[in-house]
């Protein structure tokens, strides 16, 4: 029998030609920090730390927040569990006891009550009065926002994708689930795509859209624009957005042919086809409407590869006035209160679906110098958990190609 492919990929812990001066401190901080580590990975440490008052607090929550790390997936799968049985909807009506909840949940009251020992530990449920449970603060959070059950669902893909994480990181698992949901990804020409292919994730986006447009335009203002155009829009709910803030304001959405279609559609439900215009088209390729005085990509960079990246905002620039502005909004790598999105989620997911990552605010400040904008400006939203902000205007100077 043949060995299998991935065990033939050498091991850097094989290799006995590493570059020693690699491993040296080239910094105080470097030496600190590994002294630091050998101290730490000792056991007797560990077991002197959980005893010493002075760190005894420091030693708990580390030890805490390692088991959360071990523990992360089954608390999204509790979580999962909650959406599907929809339990969280059911305790909105009102507390209710164990047995009555079994009924609804077609649930044994055994099962019943380790679902809701489980989501009480969770925050997502209570203990109320006379053995009933009732809404936890967190629960009732999600609740207010179905945007999260959506992804909850969503990530079920992610999850199949990241049952080997290494296998993943070496290339070696064939097309990923999230690629083939991303139909664009792997397609040769994304404007041939049919709307079967796009109806799933264009659904998804609109639904998500929503915990973030509120905080992009609080933070971003559309008073006085006079054309904006949403580059990679969707299903037009950020674009609607725009144009219920800014009435005189004309909104172009640009997006595949097929999504646009259907952002036509729901534009026409919304009673808003005469306010925001829906565009078909590839933004890598075709030209882009012009003369406008913002550009937006919400969630759009960070999607590509660098070289995509840089020519959707060198369109960009090609599409804005000369006093204009481009704004990004999307979650960026390195920001302070959110790092692990950048770093941690996206990091992977972006693997998974093929292409595309997480950058730092630096990163796309360079970018935006070589697209041709200067005056790049960080701006913080409500909730940077959800997208952190980037604007820039045309430099007067630079050569756009």
């Amino acid at each position: 029998m043949s060995e299998p492919a991935h065990s033939q990929v050498p091991r850097p812990s094989a290799s006995r030609h590493v570059d020693q001066d690699d491993r040296r401190p080239h910094s105080l901080g470097d030496w600190l920090k590994a002294v630091r580590d050998r101290v730490i990975s000792r056991p007797g440490f560990q077991r002197w730390a959980a005893g010493f008052p002075v760190v005894r607090w420091k030693a708990r929550h580390g030890a805490g927040h390692l088991f959360d790390l071990c523990a992360g997936f089954v608390y999204s799968q509790v979580l999962l569990a909650a959406v599907r049985l929809r339990l969280l909807t059911v305790l909105a009506e009102g507390p209710i006891s164990v047995p009555a909840l079994a009924r609804r949940l077609d649930l044994t009251p055994e099962a019943t009550a380790r679902l809701l020992n489980a989501t009480t530990v969770l925050g997502l449920t209570e203990p109320r009065s006379r053995g009933r449970h009732g809404l936890g603060e967190w629960g009732a959070a999600l609740l207010g926002n179905p945007a999260i059950g959506a992804m909850v669902e969503h990530h079920t893909l992610l999850y199949a994708d990241l049952a080997d994480p290494v296998a993943l990181l070496r290339g070696e698992g064939g097309p990923t689930a999230l690629s083939r949901y991303w139909a664009y990804v792997e397609a040769e020409k994304p404007t041939d795509i049919s709307d079967a292919a796009v109806a799933e994730y264009s659904r998804l986006m609109a639904a998500s859209q929503a915990l973030i447009a509120d905080d992009i335009l609080a933070a971003f203002p559309p008073n006085g624009v006079r054309h904006w155009l949403d580059l990679g829009g969707g299903e037009g709910l950020f674009a609607r957005a725009v144009a219920t803030r800014a009435p005189r304001t004309r909104v172009t959405l640009f997006d595949l042919p097929a999504v646009a279609a259907r952002a036509e559609g729901a534009l026409r439900a919304a009673g808003m086809a005469d306010r925001v215009t829906a565009v078909g088209g590839d933004f890598l390729r075709d030209s882009l409407p012009g003369q406008v005085d913002v550009v937006s990509l919400v969630r759009v960079i960070h999607d590509h590869d660098d070289a995509e990246a840089l020519a959707i905002l060198r369109a960009a620039r090609r599409a804005v006035t000369a006093d204009g502005r481009v704004l990004i909004a999307e979650p960026m790598a390195g920001t302070r209160g959110a790092e692990t999105v950048g770093g941690a989620y996206f990091g992977f997911y972006l693997l998974a679906m093929g292409r595309g990552r997480a950058r730092t605010t630096e990163e796309l400040r360079a970018m935006l110098v070589q697209a041709g904008f200067t005056d790049v400006r960080v701006v913080r939203p409500r909730r940077v958990m959800l997208a952190c902000l980037l604007t820039a205007r045309p430099d007067p100077i630079a050569r756009v190609s």
